[in-house]
């Protein structure tokens, strides 16, 4: 059975608002919103903020709208006046349905300044992964070496692909990092772009 992917954007007027309420999510049991968050138990959440904006993941409607009223929940009792949107993948068109045609989020990412994309790869000693980095950078990539690894920015899945081909790496979505939450709470949170 094919999967649905749904989100929750919530736009909140500065970044310690998103902090507060991501803290929120992740206390989990115990909150006022307790009977929902037993009603999503079983299910990650994925949870993520880029500066203002929070993020919930969810890969059914019915998983989306609980998320949702815990969000509404925890947004009143902090008396914050966002409203969360409710989103649905469309997955022919390779956006949100709420995001204009023809601009995809890898886009609007490079946009930004950030990569969307990135191709880790990882070399024998220090010297050889320090020689590869200077030589990417020759080439005009973005370039992060941690001892005896290279990361590479990529403005396309199709760029990582193939860079990763030929150099040995492994593709992963630009900047992604997860928080391990507490047991039982649904919500798993991602930190990235924007953290």
């Amino acid at each position: 059975m094919a999967r649905d992917d749904w989100r929750i954007r919530v736009d909140l007027p500065g970044e310690e608002h998103a902090h507060g309420l991501l803290g929120r999510l992740g206390r989990g049991p115990g909150s006022h919103s307790e009977h929902l968050v037993r009603e999503l138990e079983g299910r990650r959440l994925a949870v993520s903020r880029d500066e203002g904006t929070v993020f919930v993941y969810a890969d059914s409607p019915s998983a989306a709208d609980s998320a949702l009223q815990i969000i509404r929940g925890e947004l009143a009792e902090e008396g914050l006046e966002a409203e969360p949107k409710l989103e649905h993948w469309l997955d022919e068109e390779d956006r949100w349905d709420d995001e204009p045609a023809g601009q995809t989020w890898e886009e609007e990412e490079v946009a930004r300044g950030f990569a969307p994309w990135e191709v880790r790869i990882e070399r024998e000693t220090r010297s050889e992964a320090q020689e590869l980095a200077e030589r990417l950078e020759g080439e005009g990539y973005t370039v992060a070496r941690s001892f005896n690894y290279v990361v590479v920015g990529a403005e396309s899945k199709e760029q990582a692909r193939e860079l990763a081909g030929k150099l040995g790496g492994e593709v992963e979505a630009g900047g992604e990092v997860v928080w391990e939450t507490v047991p039982g709470n649904p919500f798993a949170i991602f930190g990235g772009l924007g953290s």
